[in-house]
């Protein structure tokens, strides 16, 4: 998932790091309480795109009675700001966090939650909360769920006689008979699908990159027949590369650049208004008799941090706004925006979610999605982002490129285990 509601460190982690916690230690303007004698927290909040959005989180601590809650908006590289911040007396109380990591869970920088989902745990999508937890104790409270799909023009596949894709095989094919002098059959990025498909074609080959029992999930030959099979749309020019805008803006599909695209669900007000009812949604197809349609979900989580002076209070914040006021969690995801409340019971009752392709997309989100396992490391994806360009780009061997990346998750999966 992208950074704004849609992050790997560059090769400069050290020096910004060092820069952040420099800035993160200075002129919080915090004191010892607010008006009334009520605590003081401070909230941490990476910088929306959505207009509208700092208003209502502004709005949502104004209400809090319990505690003065101050709202800092964070421009910038957010995730490289809070994990300088965590390591400081100066941070924020309470912080939304695409993640949190396995590092900072096992470092003991962020406060267990577990509790604060007492009664109510199982009304979160499980596939955003799976990676808020590490051996069954809960780390953050998903906010609103993201997601990525398949778009395609219903006029578009209608003429050409192609029925949308089921399989990943039909997929392919409706690409390369989509594509004309004009337009091209399929949009995954400009980089031709590496970046945002990453292991997306490994679950739909009903291969997760980490099972359940800690090992790697992909040393079998299903996934290199699966990534060998997507190396066509390359060869069959199939794909359309060069857009204006990337795969995240919806501006190639509704320009008639791509018959399909991938993209996420925060393109579909748009798409719905420029395209009318012209348009259908997809998860991605399954492969293989062992596999399954695969939605990709992410979610940023309000997390407390373990170096507040007030973690008690800031907890009971967390709980009040992200389990309890259900009211809030539903204009967050919908009303600046389009996103899936992370909770199922709000989800499903949804009116702007209940009808049409909206509803769709939850439920093949509840059905299909996964998340990235907290032990898939940056370094393992790393290694299976670059593995699989030259497998789609170049024409590396399959077979040869997976059995790289095993041997790096596998030396990845030691030293976390060593870790404790």
């Amino acid at each position: 998932m992208s950074i704004s509601r849609r992050g790997l460190l560059g090769s400069g982690t050290a020096i910004a790091l060092s820069g952040a916690l420099a800035a993160c230690g200075s002129n919080t303007g915090r004191d010892d309480g607010g008006p009334g004698g009520r605590p003081r927290l401070e909230q941490w909040y990476h910088q929306y795109g959505e207009p509208g959005t700092q208003q209502a989180v502004e709005r949502y601590a104004d209400a809090y009675r319990e505690a003065d809650v101050r709202v800092q908006w964070r421009p910038g590289n957010y995730d490289q700001q809070t994990a300088a911040a965590l390591l400081t007396d100066s941070g924020p109380d309470v912080f939304e966090v695409n993640g949190p990591t396995l590092d900072q869970i096992r470092g003991g920088q962020v406060v267990e939650v577990t509790d604060l989902l007492d009664g109510v745990r199982e009304d979160f999508n499980p596939a955003v909360l799976a990676p808020k937890t590490y051996r069954d104790r809960i780390w953050a409270v998903p906010q609103v769920v993201d997601t990525q799909l398949l778009y395609y023009r219903k006029s578009l596949l209608a003429k050409a006689g192609v029925e949308p894709p089921k399989t990943l095989d039909a997929l392919i094919d409706a690409a390369a008979e989509l594509t004309t002098r004009d337009v091209k059959g399929l949009f995954l990025g400009n980089d031709g699908g590496p970046g945002v498909l990453m292991a997306t074609p490994l679950y739909a080959a009903g291969l997760p990159v980490i099972t359940e029992d800690g090992a790697v999930g992909f040393d079998d030959p299903a996934a290199a027949r699966t990534l060998g099979k997507l190396r066509r749309l390359h060869r069959d020019e199939s794909l359309l590369l060069g857009a204006p805008s990337d795969w995240s803006d919806p501006s190639a599909f509704v320009q008639g650049l791509t018959a399909m695209q991938w993209s996420g669900l925060w393109a579909l007000p748009l798409i719905r208004k420029e395209l009318g009812e012209d348009f259908g949604v997809l998860p991605f197809p399954a492969d293989g008799a062992g596999g399954a349609p695969a939605v990709p979900v992410g979610a940023y989580g309000s997390a407390v941090s373990a170096r507040s002076a007030r973690r008690a209070e800031a907890k009971a914040f967390v709980k009040w706004l992200w389990v309890d006021r259900t009211e809030y969690q539903e204009d967050f995801a919908l009303s600046y925006g389009f996103h899936i409340p992370a909770r199922l019971s709000l989800a499903k009752k949804a009116a702007a979610l209940r009808e049409g392709a909206a509803a769709e997309v939850v439920r093949f989100t509840t059905d299909h999605g996964y998340a990235q396992p907290l032990l898939w490391t940056t370094a393992s994806q790393t290694a299976f982002k670059d593995a699989l360009s030259r497998i789609l780009k170049d024409g590396a061997d399959p077979d040869g490129e997976l059995r790289s990346v095993v041997r790096k998750t596998e030396a990845e999966l030691r030293r976390v285990r060593k870790g404790g």
